[in-house]
């Protein structure tokens, strides 16, 4: 072999994958799939490196490591950042297909341009969740034409549903395309200062049939040894021969450290290793090791995997002492950079349990939710008791968090041990020890749930004993747990509304006391909204500017968004002073203004008021998607909520007039309310349910319903749910009240009635402000439909996806639609003056 400088390290992309790579930039989604070793990153990186350059293309690299999908998705969050942008920041991880869509939405605004972006999700077979892939298909389908997805990994991960609705929008690349033939190896070699012999040239395609790394690491051994390996190694064999074995002992143990992280810096690695001269080691790895590679930030290196694999290997064979040692310098360093769920890992593999329950402690059972509940579980049965009653408040973060898993006996345990621990410290202040004590009431009165009177004596306890607010709560979460409605949640048994009020309003303020505020108005709410059931609209309408304005600015937008339901059931109403039917438009620009807080429960709320709103006003075109096509089954909901948003699609499915699956579900429904004591919930769904079987014609039925639901209302009075519903039971309220001479009935029934009317005045008036120009008579029906979905601002592509046309079709279309309706300007002039026509805003 000649002597001269060998680099191994050269990157080498032939002419051949060139052209292959090529046409990612004419897709929505490339694919790479090849086993490991075949040089999918160096190639995928080679190439976004020359769009950077070339194209000024924007660049988004993530780098999975691990099946966890919380890790993910602050992997994701930090290179939106890195690449400037900033949709990401303060957005909770996607949980269900409605959230998913929701982000879909947020992207499509942050990337559409004229600047080619390209998002690179590198080793995605290591996360085993289907749901991933067909997120990115929908993403891919619905993205704009500036932006390519490009997922590496080594096994095929989408479904053929998916590959055949992607079409020409899906690039395929495998590992023949990543193959390196003869010639290419050729020309690699060459390009490396190797000069090959045709005999050894020969040998090595045929032993490596082409594998990257393979030719890599065989290349390694010869200029090492003279000569390649032998062919029975296997290649971690011939890894660790070639690439580990060389170093030295303090190489080879930096290696078997560092191969622990995902990714690392300079800083980090001297931390953990408690080596100064990490900079040169790492300077010497990049240089000759093409398994070490600086990301192109400048300052994090990474490990392939391979060189993971057997760097953790030999680090296994370091004494446990030692790889506690630096598992618990992993933890301090997580812990110190706030990565608590990585901290959480590293002291529970160390085994230092009292580093773990100070994390849990730390972080108040934030990360945790994303961690699974079997997990915890996990960790509880493998930490000593006597180590966690020395972490009393971390005790108190993990009953909160068993709570919500619904953990109720393991909750139950944990207060046993909180109970003990308080006794075993005596030297514990008087002061730690009522609020400790007191903290866990309040967890306690969670499972008291909606039952007002004994949540107000727990709540009363935990206020008198404590002195700090509670570590376990944070008062920007979700008050109502999703729910759009405090009465729903808390009206629990008929005759006893004002009782319920009386202990909301004692219970309330000791409550805001110890969680800093947490749910603040929420008496005040409920008051308004039992005014308004009880047809008191005037009054309610006070308690309701009464409670924006002790809200205001309070940072509690589960109770602003409590109050707009309440406002839009009061705007139904026409004899309110000064209140007509909102402007969908406006209703639009208030949905985009909480988009832009990246909370999806607060948009679920928003949606179910909307849903309900427009399904009284018989106003379906208007209501959100997914109560309009039946969707919720897609949502995660708490599970608190859901029986009143299973309730406005009941109410969706009525206007829909779809009365037979009203009544089938509903049944089931008034069950489960039942059991859940919401007595106005299933109220709600009683009345539906008397609407639906009028509407089929069997009025006996109905009849029987209505009244036993009337029954249930004249104790508290509740009116507002019939007059809702007027337009449905107005046929039917007349003959209840000549049957049935019993006074508080008929008096209900005419205070509906009169309710109701106004209702029906509101409709029509809605329904005249919302007609159409007579200029849209000049559409056909094909037309007319593009005319409406363009006005429900979906672009040209999303209307073709539903139609199943082509975007070119469409376009088509839109210009004999603006023809025909004389509309001229630019694009979005044109869109304007369309949505004018077709949804004219309501005053």
């Amino acid at each position: 072999m000649p002597v001269k400088k060998v680099n191994l390290n050269t990157t080498y992309i032939s002419e051949r994958v060139s052209n292959c790579l090529s046409s990612i930039s004419c897709c929505a989604l490339t694919t790479v799939i090849a086993p490991m070793g075949y040089g999918k990153t160096t190639a995928i990186q080679w190439y976004l490196n020359r769009c950077a350059r070339t194209e000024k293309a924007r660049v988004i690299r993530v780098s999975i490591y691990s099946d966890s999908i919380s890790i993910l998705w602050q992997s994701l969050q930090n290179a939106f950042a890195f690449a400037g942008l900033d949709v990401l920041k303060g957005y909770d991880r996607p949980s269900d297909a409605a959230s998913a869509a929701l982000l879909t939405d947020e992207l499509y605004h942050a990337l559409a341009g004229g600047q080619p972006c390209y998002l690179f999700l590198d080793d995605l077979h290591l996360l085993t969740d289907a749901r991933i892939a067909c997120f990115l298909c929908h993403l891919a389908n619905r993205l704009p034409e500036n932006v390519h997805i490009i997922a590496a990994g080594r096994d095929r991960f989408l479904p053929e549903s998916e590959i055949v609705r992607l079409g020409s929008r899906l690039h395929r690349i495998e590992a023949e395309q990543l193959r390196l033939t003869r010639e290419e190896l050729s020309a690699y070699t060459a390009r490396c200062g190797l000069s090959l012999t045709d005999a050894q040239a020969d040998q090595l395609i045929a032993s490596s049939e082409g594998w990257f790394s393979a030719i890599y690491l065989q290349l390694c051994a010869l200029t090492e040894q003279g000569t390649f390996p032998d062919r029975h190694s296997n290649i971690y064999q011939m890894f660790t021969a070639a690439l580990i074995d060389p170093l030295s002992p303090e190489n080879q143990k930096f290696l078997a450290v560092m191969g622990l992280a995902d990714e690392f810096t300079a800083e980090m690695a001297r931390a953990i290793t408690g080596r100064k001269d990490t900079d040169a080691v790492l300077a010497m790895l990049t240089e000759q090791n093409a398994f070490v590679t600086r990301l192109p930030n400048g300052q994090n290196f990474r490990f392939h995997h391979m060189m993971k694999e057997c760097a953790g290997q030999v680090f296994r064979r370091l004494p446990q002492s030692q790889q506690n040692i630096y598992q618990t310098r992993y933890g301090r360093w997580y812990e110190n950079h706030e990565q608590y769920l990585l901290a959480l890992n590293s002291y529970q593999v160390s085994g230092n349990y009292d580093a773990a329950l100070e994390i849990i402690r730390k972080d108040a059972g934030i990360h945790l939710a994303a961690v699974k509940p079997e997990e915890v579980l996990a960790f509880l049965d493998q930490c000593p008791e006597s180590t966690l009653k020395e972490h009393p408040f971390s005790l108190l973060v993990l009953m909160r968090r068993l709570f919500t898993w619904r953990q109720v006996p393991r909750m139950m345990a944990l207060k046993k041990l909180l109970e003990d621990s308080i006794l075993e410290h005596p030297e514990m202040s008087t002061e730690e020890q009522g609020n400790l004590r007191g903290e866990c009431d309040l967890i306690l009165s969670f499972l008291m749930y909606n039952d007002i009177s004994q949540m107000s004596h727990l709540h009363r306890s935990a206020s008198r004993q404590m002195s700090r607010p509670a570590i376990s709560i944070r008062n920007e979460g979700s008050w109502t747990f999703g729910s759009p409605s405090v009465l729903m949640m808390f009206h629990r048994e008929a005759g006893r509304l004002q009782q319920e009020l009386s202990d909301m309003n004692e219970c309330m303020p000791h409550y805001y006391k110890i969680t800093s505020g947490h749910g603040l108005g929420a008496e005040l709410v409920m008051s308004a909204e039992a005014a308004a059931m009880q047809g008191k609209l005037s009054d309610a309408e006070i308690l309701l500017e009464q409670t924006r304005a002790r809200i205001h600015a309070g940072g509690q937008m589960n109770m602003t968004l409590c109050c707009d339901f309440l406002d839009l059931r009061l705007k139904l109403f026409s004899d309110t002073a000064g209140r007509d039917c909102v402007s969908t438009d406006l209703r639009h620009q208030e949905r985009d203004a909480l988009l832009r807080q990246h909370n999806t429960m607060w948009l679920n709320i928003f949606d179910a008021s909307s849903a309900y709103y427009y399904a009284i006003l018989d106003q379906e075109e208007d209501i959100p998607p997914f109560y309009r096509e039946h969707a919720l089954n897609q949502v995660n909901f708490l599970a608190p909520c859901r029986p009143m948003m299973e309730m406005i699609e009941s109410q969706v499915l009525l206007t829909q007039k779809t009365f037979s699956r009203v009544i089938g579900r509903n049944e089931e429904l008034i069950r489960l309310c039942r059991s859940m004591h919401y007595a106005l919930v299933a109220l709600h769904l009683q009345i539906q349910t008397a609407a639906s079987y009028e509407q089929l014609g069997k009025r006996v039925s109905a009849l029987g319903i209505l009244k036993e639901a009337l029954q249930d209302a004249i104790p508290d009075h509740l009116i507002l749910p019939f007059a809702e519903n007027y337009p449905f039971l107005k046929e039917l309220l007349p003959i209840l009240a000549a049957q049935e001479p019993e006074e508080s009935l008929t008096a209900l029934i005419t205070e509906i009635q009169s309710l109701g009317k106004q209702l029906e005045t509101q409709i029509r008036t809605a329904a005249g402000t919302g007609k159409n120009s007579p200029l849209l008579a000049s559409l056909t029906e094909k037309e007319a439909e593009i005319a409406r979905m363009a006005s429900e601002r979906m672009s040209n592509r999303e209307i073709a996806e539903q139609l199943y046309l082509s975007e070119g079709t469409i376009k088509q279309y839109m210009n004999q639609i603006y023809a025909k309706l004389q509309i001229h300007g630019n694009s979005r002039a044109k869109r304007q003056q369309l949505r004018a026509l077709v949804t004219p805003e309501s005053h």
